[in-house]
């Protein structure tokens, strides 16, 4: 109901029994600022809609979840017409802007309201956001970084970082993120380095070094929590890096291509491995090939690395590579693909690392699946092929500005066919 009250209408209205528990009002005035009836017409449902919004606020704000409570002030702070600034903040602030604040905490039986001066000047706390309440907020502030994944690759996206964040509440406990010191980074780097010492890479801890780091700046940065957190400058020096050796030609063609030598693998993840020997390509890229990505009846057959169902590692891993020899033949027993191992191609490379392992069939103990790319770069290498397209090939930047198109597939074909097996 509108009512004119002294010069202005007012909107008179019953609380509804939901807020009972925080509005002791019965009946609520809220003044629409206008002595127009007309104006004051098409202005109350929009101040109703305001006052709905901040009793649901200060609904959720009347919990004992820390977390929750801050959430709910800086939406009440919203509703009021301010950003919620905690109250150093606030305090630093023009007077005009201080004295609004003040004014806008309304008054319950002539004290001012708990929860919405909390709100309005910066009295709430998310002191309940822990570790692993900021990792389950992370994958939503975070979804920028995931749009395009598959389902294997957003699995091994959030692994690593699942696993980061559950060794440091290991070591440091399941804290507050307000309350992280520098002593728990620092309690949590040397929990690291007593594992380097007993043999582990500098790889693994600095990998986690980084995810704790990035989960815990995204979310303080995302949700404006305005905290130091001493998370910077933890890393350890690099050791002399890992390679995998690339496999022989000679052991390529004597031991893997021998008759049987790969009988005992499924039809599909022997056609992947026999894929890679003459295109160097990853195994998670043959894996996700689909039938568009399949060129048989192309006067040059070749398959074409594409963002489908998937992201691409980068800008440059969109290519075309041309079918030779083995390659040629694994890929056309498969023309729509290798379904079996499309969205895991962690199972892929574990199931034939572990056939070559058992078999006899890896160069040495440093060997992998994954050798059998580096070997065909060092092919490539070995028979002149310029640096831009091999380059090309393998999906890898080049150090210099990219001009043209690059080669053809007829060159493509071409210059491959003297390091394809």
């Amino acid at each position: 109901m509108i009512k004119l009250r002294g010069k202005s209408y007012q909107l008179y209205r019953r609380v509804p029994k939901r807020y009972a528990a925080i509005e002791s009002r019965t009946f609520v005035w809220l003044s629409l600022h206008t002595d127009s009836l007309s104006v004051a017409n098409s202005k109350a449902d929009r101040a109703w809609s305001q006052m709905i919004e901040a009793w649901e606020a200060r609904l959720a704000g009347d919990t004992a979840d820390a977390d929750e409570r801050f959430a709910a002030a800086k939406e009440l702070a919203a509703v009021r017409g301010f950003r919620y600034l905690d109250a150093a903040k606030v305090a630093e602030q023009p007077i005009q802007e201080i004295l609004a604040r003040v004014k806008a905490v309304p008054l319950r039986d002539g004290v001012p309201d708990r929860i919405e001066a909390a709100a309005v000047l910066g009295g709430a706390q998310g002191v309940g956001l822990t570790v692993t309440k900021a990792l389950d907020q992370y994958w939503t502030l975070a979804a920028d970084k995931t749009l395009g994944k598959s389902d294997d690759q957003l699995r091994r996206w959030r692994n690593p970082r699942l696993k980061a964040i559950n060794n440091f509440v290991a070591v440091v406990g399941d804290k507050p993120i307000a309350d992280i010191t520098a002593d728990d980074m620092l309690d949590f780097r040397q929990w690291w380095f007593d594992r380097i010492e007993a043999g582990l890479s500098t790889n693994g801890a600095n990998k986690d070094l980084i995810h704790v780091g990035d989960v815990l700046k995204t979310v303080n940065r995302m949700k404006r929590l305005h905290l130091d957190l001493p998370v910077s400058g933890l890393s350890f020096k690099k050791g002399e890096a890992q390679t995998r050796p690339p496999f022989s030609a000679e052991w390529i063609k004597d031991r893997l291509l021998a008759p049987d030598a790969l009988s005992g693998l499924n039809d599909q993840a022997r056609a992947i491995l026999l894929a890679m020997v003459n295109t160097g390509a990853r195994p998670s890229e043959l894996a996700a090939l689909t039938s568009e990505c399949i060129w048989l009846d192309h006067e040059v057959p070749h398959i074409s690395i594409e963002a489908v169902g998937r992201q691409l590692k980068s800008a440059n891993a969109r290519r075309v590579i041309p079918l030779l020899g083995v390659s040629l033949e694994a890929v056309s027993a498969f023309p729509d693909g290798f379904d079996r191992y499309r969205g895991s191609s962690a199972t892929l490379s574990g199931t034939i690392n572990k056939y070559l392992r058992d078999n006899g069939l890896l160069e040495t103990d440093r060997h992998s699946l994954y050798g059998l790319r580096h070997a065909f770069e060092d092919r490539l290498l070995a028979a002149g092929v310029d640096e831009r397209i091999r380059r090309d090939l393998f999906g890898h930047a080049l150090k210099r500005e990219r001009y043209g198109a690059g080669a053809s597939l007829v060159q493509l074909r071409d210059v491959v066919q003297p390091a394809a097996l």
